[in-house]
């Protein structure tokens, strides 16, 4: 499995309990008629393997989707991931992905933009600064959700709105890969965090887009804890030799996950969180509802056994490293 894809796994079932718990809550007031999904790899299922980039990805061939569907399926994962789970709280079919080209009729119950490796910044922001990236952005999928609408409802506005006032929008984890693009093409941290403001501008940007055209339900992700990621945990025992791991100072004492990389996730979500706020405030008749992936994930690093897991949750299963020790 690909390098923090366990660490991400691992996640979900602590995850599904605080998404889909947020979700059915906020369907006990109205049942929603259809489910739309943004996001990365975490949201992914099967967008990436039907793109030019993704023919070659590990998704396309086992492990992935091994232990559930018993074939690859284009998920980071050996069996469902979170939006599966949550279609399945609100009775909903699972979600296809829109490159697939259901149709309208395919399409009745929702839609899955989302692709392995988005980002929220466009392709321009990263080839400006010499960075490679998946060439789908938060706003890419956007527009395939803007394509999309007038086949479900015709080009009337009106029900248009009908169909998104009814809708539940789960917009995943965004900008992860951002930062990870810089970082793993040798990109310091500290320019890292600069990327902060511009993504959560693009995310903001992106919600008021769905609520201008009625969205009344928003399920949004925080960031991950990349500093528990193991890809990120050996990239970090390759630069300081693989004789050592680091200093200690480097490593929060509970969890193992690096600090540093950690404030970096802290930092993308307090701007998030307060992004939200604005959002709300703006538009006091959309629910947003912020899913908290950081406190899950430090959650299972903390105390993995209490959820089902061995005791060394920060290591991947094949070949992706991580952990403190080599």
């Amino acid at each position: 499995m690909a390098p923090g894809a366990i660490l991400r796994v691992t996640a979900l079932l602590r995850f599904i309990l605080l998404v889909a718990g947020a979700a059915t809550a906020t369907a006990t007031a109205a049942r929603f008629s259809r489910l739309f999904s943004f996001g990365d790899s975490l949201t992914d299922t099967g967008n990436l393997v039907l793109l030019p980039a993704g023919r070659d990805v590990p998704e396309r061939r086992l492990p992935y989707g091994q232990t559930f569907f018993h074939r690859a399926t284009g998920r980071a994962s050996d069996g469902r991931i979170a939006i599966d789970f949550i279609a399945e709280a609100l009775e909903l079919p699972r979600l296809k992905p829109y490159l697939a080209g259901e149709g309208a009729d395919g399409f009745r119950h929702g839609a899955n933009f989302a692709v392995g490796g988005a980002t929220a910044r466009d392709a321009g922001f990263f080839q400006r600064r010499g960075l490679r990236s998946v060439p789908v952005s938060l706003a890419t999928e956007m527009g395939w959700f803007k394509e999309l609408l007038p086949l479900l409802a015709s080009s009337c506005p009106q029900e248009q709105r009908k169909i998104t006032a009814s809708s539940l929008f789960f917009v995943g984890e965004m900008g992860g890969n951002d930062y990870l693009n810089a970082i793993f093409q040798n990109r310091t941290l500290d320019e890292a965090k600069t990327f902060v403001p511009g993504i959560i501008d693009a995310i903001r940007s992106s919600l008021a887009e769905l609520i201008g055209v009625g969205a009344k339900t928003v399920l949004v992700q925080g960031m991950l804890p990349i500093g528990c990621e193991p890809r990120v945990l050996e990239l970090f025992k390759l630069k300081h030799g693989r004789s050592t791991a680091g200093d200690d100072s480097d490593y929060d004492a509970a969890t193992g996950c690096l600090k540093s990389f950690n404030e970096l996730a802290e930092q993308h979500n307090r701007a998030l969180t307060a992004a939200l706020d604005e959002l709300r405030r703006a538009h006091p008749g959309t629910a947003i509802v912020y899913a908290d992936l950081y406190r899950a994930v430090t959650d299972i690093a903390v105390s993995p056994r209490r959820y089902g897991f061995g005791g060394e949750p920060l290591f991947a299963c094949c070949g992706g490293g991580g952990g403190r020790t080599t």
